[in-house]
């Protein structure tokens, strides 16, 4: 096909044009999203464009209008189910880059592929799709916004943020009565980290590139505080002793296989124990993060 498909008559206000005081125009009146789907066996998920599709005939990654009051993240899944069949169950968010044009948006969502899958073309807008090693991307005929946000896209592939969270010390520092309930009181920090990690962590606070990621979690707890219900975006650990120690072993585990480890604590001896594998921040640090996220939910 050579022309555009024509545009459904109630299609949603999204799908049409931002115009900046200089005439450039961007498709989406509320921005755009693309989803950077990786694969650590397969490599990326690419899209050869429509030959109708602006810039069409190079290659991109799935993308488009977002929807009006809808989110770039997901939008970027929709996208990518709509334009290549890419389950939303086998992918987990994990960072977002943020193309800002002042009148118009461009938000890629970085994503890790947890469970492999054969993508569809579910419309007109791909000529193909193909994963591509990691190596082999710049080679191809990339289309230019993608191109220019490839090297950074790349370096952040090589991030993999974790939080440890030392769960007595971030507890502890707040005279809520929590010694009354320790259990219920680890419970609620739980319940708040998977709202972090669900609304994710500005990049700068961790130290890493791009605008925001959703690092995993892990919630080290000890004593009476043992025991708290986890789910899929935090991971509960019961210390079998030292809560401190726990803290120590899993930081340095994780840095040893590759991971960029966060630990928060206020403890002035463990923080010492564990800064040669590990970043640390407070928990003054954490509840203030804690505190923006469960606000915007």
């Amino acid at each position: 096909m050579t022309r555009p498909p024509r545009l459904p008559a109630h299609r949603d206000p999204g799908d049409s044009w931002a115009v900046a005081p200089d005439g450039t125009r961007y498709w989406g009146a509320f921005g755009a999203a693309g989803l950077l789907a990786h694969d650590p066996g397969r490599g990326i998920l690419l899209q050869h464009r429509a030959a109708w599709s602006h810039h069409g005939g190079t290659w991109g990654i799935p993308g488009g209008a977002r929807h009006q009051g809808e989110s770039p993240l997901a939008a970027a899944l929709r996208e990518a189910a709509e334009e290549a069949g890419a389950p939303a169950d086998r992918l987990r968010p994990a960072a977002v880059h943020v193309l800002d044009r002042k009148v118009w948006t461009y938000t890629t969502v970085v994503a890790e592929v947890t469970a492999a899958f054969e993508p569809v073309a579910g419309d007109e807008e791909s000529l193909e799709l193909a994963w591509v090693p990691v190596d082999e991307v710049a080679a191809r005929d990339l289309h230019p916004g993608f191109a220019a946000s490839w090297p950074v896209l790349r370096e952040a592939l090589a991030h993999r943020p974790v939080l440890v969270v030392d769960a007595a010390n971030v507890v502890g520092s707040v005279p809520d009565g929590w010694w009354h309930d320790r259990a219920g009181a680890a419970q609620r920090l739980v319940d708040r980290l998977a709202r972090l990690a669900s609304t994710g962590v500005d990049a700068g606070s961790l130290g890493l590139p791009l605008d925001r990621w959703y690092p995993r979690v892990t919630a080290v707890l000890e004593g009476a505080a043992r025991g708290a219900r986890s789910g899929p975006a935090v991971r509960v650990v019961d210390a079998p002793g030292s809560g401190d120690d726990a803290v120590v072993a899993h930081a340095r585990a994780l840095s040893a296989e590759g991971w960029h480890a966060t630990v928060v604590t206020s403890d002035r001896g463990l923080r010492e124990r564990v800064a040669s594998d590990a970043q640390v921040r407070g928990a003054g640090w954490l509840l203030a993060l804690l505190d923006a996220a469960d606000q915007s939910g």
